[in-house]
């Protein structure tokens, strides 16, 4: 078996600030966290931005720009920026920042799709901020859009424009034919990165026979083309991400997908569920890759080739 690539997405754009004391707003608290994650042992770290006056998710570049070049500085992992962005974000919104950045690695969502929020609001009664409420019941109504079309524009702009690789995430096996049909047309190059997601309402339940089932059918339309990796939401993230592992995926963690590091206890830091996970992989004899290992693995431009 080859390293366990360790990605950890610090903050996104799915928790609000009331949910935790513990979640990075400011681009001081994100490069904070980002870098304490890399120590841990994270090669690839998964970017979001926030306005630091309420916590907001915003697509502002200015942010992003804040924060990137202090990680770059501080650690050698790998940057993914989000081009999913925050709910309601238009297109050039989202990919704004990874335009502006040029990174070597950026998520890419793999088909439009309802995402569902709302059930947070029967844990959270109370809010710091207004927007927070808003956002969770609004999405009862959001689909996150990424149509063909849309795809094929960031396929050939951020990808083919820029050099820019992707994290492709697939919250169902519909999108890892979307993924197919884009590999058909030569839009993107293999290695693939392909990120299976769980538990989200809108997407895959967090079912093991669905887990077993991502991974056959991607073997089956990408065979040796590809790196396969595991995230889940809230509770399933560790166990989830373990049996990922132990199929031979890597694996993702980090505040943006669970504020937890076991039952009841909330993650101070990024770096904690990073240490969880690595020690978890160390203890079944697998290995952890290094950032470079991780670049080699993806076959990414290198961090030389960035705009920050």
């Amino acid at each position: 078996m080859s390293k366990v690539v360790i990605s950890c997405a610090v903050t996104g754009s799915v928790h609000t600030p009331s949910m935790s004391p513990h979640l990075p707003v400011t681009p001081a608290e994100i490069a904070e966290q980002a870098i304490g994650a890399a120590e841990a042992g994270a090669a690839i770290l998964h970017l979001h931005a926030r306005n630091p006056e309420n916590g907001q998710p915003s697509a502002d570049p200015q942010l992003f720009m804040q924060f990137l070049p202090r990680i770059r500085e501080a650690c050698d992992a790998v940057l993914n920026i989000t081009t999913g962005g925050g709910q309601g974000m238009p297109l050039e919104d989202r990919l704004a920042a990874a335009m502006t950045a040029e990174p070597e690695l950026a998520s890419l969502n793999m088909g439009s799709m309802n995402f569902g929020l709302y059930p947070m609001l029967q844990r959270q009664k109370e809010f710091r901020y207004e927007w927070e409420r808003t956002y969770l019941e609004n999405s009862k109504d959001f689909i996150f859009r990424n149509t063909f079309g849309d795809l094929e524009y960031i396929l050939e702009t951020l990808g083919k424009g820029k050099g820019t690789k992707f994290e492709f995430e697939c919250y169902d096996t519909s999108h890892l034919y979307n993924l197919a049909h884009f590999l058909d047309r030569k839009l993107v190059t293999p290695p693939l990165f392909v990120q299976s997601i769980f538990g989200l309402l809108g997407g895959t339940g967090a079912d093991t026979e669905n887990l077993l089932h991502a991974k056959r059918l991607a073997d089956k339309l990408f065979g040796d083309d590809y790196q396969w990796s595991v995230m889940a939401a809230g509770r399933y993230q560790l166990p989830f991400v373990t049996m990922g592992a132990i199929n031979g995926g890597n694996v993702r963690v980090g505040l943006e997908d669970s504020l937890y590091l076991g039952r009841g206890q909330l993650a101070r830091s990024n770096a904690e569920q990073v240490t969880r996970i690595r020690g978890i992989l160390e203890a079944l004899s697998l290995e952890i890759a290094t950032p470079a290992e991780a670049r080699e693995i993806l076959a990414l431009k290198g961090a030389d080739n960035v705009g920050f």
